[in-house]
């Protein structure tokens, strides 16, 4: 089988589906000859032409992001099996490799929302049914069963300009927002300039402003700081769903085959939505102390200093609003802090932990195992591993 996979190789999410595609491949008699194609050069020499290059290439199938405009039919027509990902809108002629953008939308409504949310905002595209579906996913479900009436938007973006918008814009709108606010991106490569503009703009992330992306692509989160929380899609499922289709398409001519849905698995918590939001005060003003100094090692004693209430009353209101001990919390934001530089930093774990005043290695190692799952060595290996390094 010869595939012709024209789509965006600079994000995780092209990888990660062909790493589906390749674990069918695997199955099959003979492995799958694959081709990467940009968009920008289907763009450049036109569908006709493209479909010329794949018939010389003698593909069997084209899995691709295409234009509403674009002639979709001519690979049918030239004896090829065509999929189109998702990129503006659905294709009616060929099956699309789609989404359930409302469950993810639904999915980060009740994330936020579980953090302490009372303010919620939506930054995406204008007319592109993934970033349509998750607003309107995320607003009914805030709606419904928050009963949240305000959800401020900043949708009037162009997926043919996403690179040349003018940011003075997002930062006004950013600042003009009511805080503290959780606000869902439509992908994680918004989620990044979003991200970016806070920080242009001087607002905090997490403090001000909570961030949640979506597809997890572990490049883009985890090379921001703090790094980006996102929703993990069933991405690798939907490959191997796609080239199991596609194999049947080729094999009966008969079969159209059908829509491809990836669906959402969870939410990835990292840094960008890394503290509850509150509106009791005293508990609000502990936990900014507490993010901003979680490079070192405070104690309850530090914590009480900045808040006018004694250890039992600020005791109660944490679990009240966190459902955990102060002291756990305070443990909880340095691990995840310590998690972030082990990617981001070439510091050995030793000179990470002394650096962030735990001369304790072996403690917090075991910490550490508690709440990743693994040891900090082992976390560091995967993560670079994601990243190609």
């Amino acid at each position: 089988m010869r595939l012709l996979f024209i789509t965006d190789f600079t994000e995780q999410f092209a990888y990660r589906l062909l790493r589906g595609i390749m674990a069918w491949s695997r199955r099959q008699e003979q492995p799958w000859v694959v081709c990467k194609m940009p968009p920008s050069y289907k763009r450049e020499i036109g569908i006709p032409r493209v479909v010329e290059w794949a018939r010389n290439w003698h593909a069997d199938v084209v899995i691709g992001q295409f234009e509403p405009d674009e002639d979709v039919s001519l690979f049918r027509k030239n004896g090829m099996v065509a999929v189109a990902q998702d990129y503006i809108s659905p294709f009616k002629e060929i099956p699309n490799l789609t989404g359930d953008y409302y469950l993810t939308g639904t999915m980060a409504a009740r994330r936020l929302s579980g953090h302490g949310f009372k303010n919620f905002g939506f930054f995406g595209y204008e007319n592109v049914c993934w970033s349509d579906g998750r607003l309107s996913g995320f607003r009914d479900t805030l709606l419904k069963e928050y009963q949240v009436g305000e959800l401020y938007v900043f949708n009037d973006l162009q997926l043919s300009s996403m690179w040349s918008y003018d940011f003075s814009k997002l930062q006004r709108w950013l600042r003009a927002l009511p805080k503290p606010i959780g606000i869902l991106a439509c992908d994680d490569n918004q989620a990044e300039i979003l991200l970016e503009s806070c920080q242009a703009a001087g607002i905090n992330v997490p403090l001000e402003v909570a961030i949640l992306g979506v597809d997890n692509d572990e490049v883009t989160c985890n090379l921001t700081s703090p790094a980006i929380s996102s929703i993990n899609m069933d991405i690798e499922k939907a490959g191997f769903e796609v080239a199991q289709m596609v194999t049947r398409m080729v094999q009966d001519h008969s079969y159209p085959g059908e829509d491809i849905v990836i669906r959402p698995v969870a939410v990835v918590g990292r840094g960008s939505t890394g503290i509850q939001a509150t509106s009791d005060p005293v508990v609000a003003a502990a936990m900014r102390f507490i993010y901003r100094n979680r490079s070192r090692k405070i104690q309850v004693t530090d914590v009480l200093r900045e808040v006018p209430v004694s250890r039992r009353s600020l005791e109660q209101r944490f679990k009240e609003v966190t459902g955990a001990s102060l002291y756990t919390v305070i443990s909880n934001l340095r691990i995840d802090y310590f998690a972030q530089q082990l990617v981001s930093s070439s510091e050995t774990v030793s000179e990470i932990a002394a650096r962030m005043d735990e001369p304790d290695t072996k403690s917090l190692s075991r910490r550490f195992r508690e709440l990743k799952g693994c040891t900090p060595t082992a976390y560091r290996k995967q993560h670079l591993r994601k990243l190609g390094v």
